[in-house]
C-alpha cells in the first residue's frame, strides 16, 4: 500500500484530463493536494486537504504566489506533477511567432517556473519529488506540430538538468504518455471531416489495440512519486502502449 499521509502534492493543469486524474488518485492515498488551473476541477470534492488555486502557470508572479500559499496552508510540499499543457497545430511556416510562444509558455516555460518556485519548499524537507509530463512526441513526431513536439522534447533536458543539479535529495522524473483519452485529444480529434476515422487511426498505431486512460498515466505518476520508486531519477519513461516502437509492414505472420 502507497502511504501519502501528511505529503503534500502540487499539480498543474489539474482541472481536467491527466491532472484531474493525478489529483484524485493522490487524494484517495491521503495526500493533501493542491490544484493549480484556470479552470476549475469538476470532481465535487470538498475537504480540507483539497485545495484550488487559480493560476496562470506561464507567469511567475502567479506561480510563486501559488507555491507559497501551497507551502502556507498545509505546511510542506512534497510533490510537484508538472502537467500543465496545449497543443498547437501548425509546420514552422504555418505556425505564427505567438502561437510558438504560447505553446513554449504553457508547456516548458510553465514546468521551470513551478520547479524554481518549488525547489526552496522540497530542500527543507530534505527531499522531494518532481514528476514533468512530457510525450511520446518528444521522441517520434508527425505532421505539423512543430511547436508542442519541440517544447516535449525540451522537457526531456529540463528533467535531466533539475536531476542532477538537486540530487540525491530530490528526484526528477519524465513522464511521456501516448495517445491517452483527455479532453484535449477530443478537441484535436473533433477539428478532422471525420472523427470516428482519426479516432480509429489514433487506437491503430498502438500496439496495445487502443488509447491509454488518463488514470493510467495517474498510477504511473503515483508510482514515480512514491519512496519505492527511489532509485528512478533524470529518467524519461514512456506510457504509450507500444506506440513507436514497430517498424510496420506486412500483417502477415
Amino acid at each position: 500500500m502507497i502511504d501519502f499521509k501528511n505529503r503534500t502534492v502540487v499539480i498543474t493543469g489539474a482541472a481536467k484530463g491527466i491532472g484531474a486524474a493525478c489529483a484524485e488518485l493522490f487524494f484517495k492515498e491521503g495526500a493533501n493536494v493542491v490544484l493549480l488551473d484556470t479552470a476549475k476541477n469538476e470532481s465535487g470534492i470538498d475537504d480540507k486537504r483539497w485545495h484550488f488555486i487559480n493560476c496562470d502557470v506561464a507567469v511567475e508572479k502567479e506561480v510563486k504566489d501559488a507555491m507559497d500559499h501551497a507551502a502556507l496552508i498545509f505546511g510542506r510540499i512534497d510533490i510537484l506533477v508538472n502537467n500543465a499543457g496545449i497543443q498547437r497545430y501548425g509546420t514552422v511556416v504555418e505556425t505564427t511567432v505567438e502561437e510558438w510562444d504560447h505553446v513554449f509558455n504553457v508547456n516548458l516555460k510553465s514546468q521551470f517556473l513551478c520547479a524554481k518556485h518549488v525547489i526552496p519548499f522540497l530542500q527543507k524537507n530534505q527531499t522531494g519529488v518532481i514528476i514533468n509530463v512530457a510525450s511520446v512526441q518528444a521522441f517520434l513526431s508527425q505532421k505539423r506540430v512543430a511547436a508542442y513536439t519541440a517544447a516535449k522534447s525540451a522537457i526531456l533536458g529540463l528533467t535531466r538538468s533539475i536531476a542532477i543539479d538537486y540530487a540525491p535529495q530530490i528526484r526528477c522524473v519524465a513522464v511521456c504518455p501516448g495517445t491517452i483519452d483527455t479532453p484535449m485529444l477530443r478537441d484535436a480529434i473533433n477539428l478532422s471531416p471525420d472523427p470516428d476515422e482519426v479516432m480509429q487511426e489514433c487506437v491503430d498505431m498502438h500496439l496495445a489495440g487502443r488509447i491509454g486512460t488518463p488514470e493510467e498515466v495517474a498510477e504511473l505518476v503515483l508510482f514515480l512519486s512514491n519512496d519505492k520508486a527511489s532509485f528512478i531519477t533524470g529518467q524519461a519513461i514512456r506510457i504509450d502502449g507500444g506506440l513507436g516502437i514497430s517498424i510496420g509492414g506486412s500483417k502477415k505472420d
